[in-house]
């Protein structure tokens, strides 16, 4: 996570968050063009987002149910109105791609496991979520229709193994429907998203994707990660190992690769 220093004025923002505001150093923490995140070092820290009208509304409402189990940090406000503002506490330590995690990357892929196979094994019938699966599949497929895919997942060597839009959706036509919706996910379960505080899992972050869907999603996209983070594939196969080879099913990798093509 890089944080920028910046200088705001607190009258831009709304009545409840200048409190916090207020005698408080603040970072630039953005990392998408979609939303800016300042990082307000007051107290034990806060985080507040803003973007566009009802962008932040799935993400917030995950955010406090992914806390009531004890697997996200506390939702301090959440406010729509001409557009999005959500405040929440810090979540103790630094993410997965942290230079010290990263260094050891044995270590790392092992908790990275551990905490999956433990998030894929939690009750999830109070989950406010609609289907991830569902979710997951309609979007593919307006997205196929108007021509927006990453274009990127179709070079030489990318794990995706696509050649085209085409192919990719020929598969997601031909077996999209097997995926299951039976497990609460993340729902892009990469590195960043992941915090430690002494090599001990203290939350995750950026939920807007979570939901009831297929385990599937959350292995390719930590697969996906481990080689983006560490320039490498060569623990692809120990972190299959440590999630549990007999859960993982290489046909279904190949079908969440072509529905995520259209992501």
């Amino acid at each position: 996570m890089t944080l920028t220093p910046i200088t705001i004025d607190a009258e831009n923002y709304p009545a409840e968050f200048r409190p916090f505001l207020q005698d408080a150093n603040i970072f630039d923490s953005s990392c998408s063009p979609e939303a800016k995140v300042i990082f307000i070092d007051k107290n034990s820290g806060y985080f507040l987002k803003t973007a566009s009208k009802g962008k932040l509304e799935r993400q917030a409402i995950m955010t406090k149910y992914f806390h009531s189990k004890g697997l996200s940090s506390n939702v301090i406000s959440y406010i729509s109105a001409d557009k999005d503002w959500l405040l929440t506490e810090k979540i103790p330590g630094e993410d997965c791609i942290a230079a010290k995690h990263l260094a050891h990357p044995e270590r790392l892929v092992d908790i990275l496991a551990e905490q999956l196979v433990f998030l894929h094994s939690l009750d999830f019938a109070s989950c406010p979520a609609r289907s991830h699966t569902e979710w997951l599949l309609a979007t593919a497929k307006h997205n196929y229709k108007n021509g927006t895919y990453d274009k990127s997942s179709f070079q030489d060597g990318d794990s995706f193994g696509y050649k085209t839009a085409d192919e990719a959706w020929t598969v997601v036509e031909k077996h999209g429907h097997l995926l299951q919706c039976d497990t609460l996910l993340h729902g892009d379960y990469c590195l960043p998203n992941i915090m430690l505080h002494n090599w001990q899992f203290s939350g995750f972050i950026d939920l807007d994707n979570s939901g009831i869907g297929d385990r599937h999603v959350d292995i390719f996209w930590c697969l996906w990660s481990l080689v983006w983070n560490l320039k490498t594939d060569k623990y692809r196969d120990r972190f299959i190992d440590a999630y549990g080879r007999s859960n993982v099913d290489k046909d279904m990798l190949k079908i969440v690769a072509a529905i995520e093509v259209f992501g």
